[in-house]
């Protein structure tokens, strides 16, 4: 069964009753159905169990949530359903946000992965910031017919967090839902978290990052014409522009996996920096495909950090940096033939 993606609470609500209705067939007999299938024969009084917020990166410690949540409502025959808020709640609220690890496309293909059932996406408005825990609580009932809600021990919701996990238990023994908390998830003896993601991109530490997310840290954007260095060296890249928003990692040479939609995967080296050995220039992000020679102006490229090579240098000549590409190649088709797309950190 595929996720069902939806953009307001009216379009969840029909979500909802079309996820519990399948949960209530035999297995053999649950459709795969979208939103748009009508709500002739569903049942009238479908249950939800249902989680709020950002989840950035969509990490093990929310992969943990989501697979509890998930099995306890499809035992009980209830829809799985996420709340995400977009933008992200600090624009609204007026602070800087965090740089994003996942765009909203991204969330939802990881989510359905662990078999959430419907991803309602929210505008984060000022509306949104001021409405209380109650009133936003009591939307959820109306629209979601929520009978539990998830999360973490400092999960909370409504104006000024006042929803935090006391105060929803003492509605949900007034209003007849549930309150579900799942702890945190400690790997290497600290708490899986978007911030600790952030802080190891940030300094280059691919394999902390690639633990707590449990996959590579992905990074996408269009080809761009560059200023044709790398093919002048004999060493051709492909260019892309900084994703505006998105967290991009430390400077440095990168052994990676780049994908196109139409020539498959392949081996790569990444460079993030300035190119210091020529006249400096502002971030740059290019990738030297290994043993690939396309044109790949205007497609999308996606690449898969697998790990860090060594800080970018400035060098002598040209001829230097050269041979320290060439020895980066080597370094990274060692790493690349090791890795396997099921590996993660343990």
């Amino acid at each position: 069964m595929s996720m069902r993606l939806v953009h307001d609470l009216v379009e969840a609500e029909v979500a909802v009753r079309l996820s519990a209705s399948q949960w209530r067939l035999p297995s053999d007999r649950r459709p795969g159905g979208t939103a748009e299938t009508g709500t002739e024969g569903l049942p009238e009084s479908p249950q939800s169990y249902a989680t709020v917020g950002v989840f950035d990166g969509v990490h093990r410690g929310h992969q943990q949530l989501m697979t509890r949540m998930v099995e306890a409502a499809h035992s009980t025959q209830k829809a799985a359903v996420a709340i995400n808020f977009d933008p992200h709640p600090a624009i609204t609220l007026g602070y800087d946000p965090p740089p994003l690890l996942t765009t909203i496309e991204e969330r939802a293909e990881l989510l359905a992965a662990v078999g959430l059932d419907v991803l309602v996406v929210l505008p984060f408005t000022p509306v949104t910031a001021r409405t209380p825990a109650a009133g936003f609580v009591e939307t959820l009932m109306q629209h979601l017919h929520l009978s539990g809600l998830w999360g973490g021990p400092d999960f909370a919701l409504g104006y000024q967090r006042e929803g935090d996990v006391p105060f929803l238990r003492r509605l949900g023994a007034e209003r007849g839902f549930t309150v579900h908390i799942v702890e945190p998830l400690v790997w290497e003896g600290e708490v899986v978290s978007s911030s600790r993601v952030r802080d190891a991109l940030e300094a280059g530490d691919i394999r902390q990052a690639t633990g707590c997310l449990g996959r590579p840290y992905r990074l996408a954007n269009v080809v761009v014409h560059g200023d044709g260095r790398g093919r002048d060296i004999g060493v051709p890249t492909a260019n892309l522009s900084p994703p505006p928003g998105r967290l991009i990692p430390a400077g440095g040479i990168y052994a990676c996996v780049a994908h196109t939609a139409h020539l498959g995967e392949h081996p790569a080296v990444v460079n993030i920096g300035t190119r210091p050995t020529f006249v400096k220039d502002g971030l740059v992000i290019e990738a030297h495909l290994l043993d690939f020679n396309a044109d790949l102006y205007n497609q999308v490229l996606v690449l898969d950090f697998i790990a860090r090579l060594r800080d970018e240098q400035t060098f002598s000549s040209s001829s230097a940096l050269v041979r320290q590409i060439h020895a980066d190649i080597v370094q990274a088709r060692s790493i690349l033939a090791d890795y396997s797309p099921d590996a993660r950190a343990n």
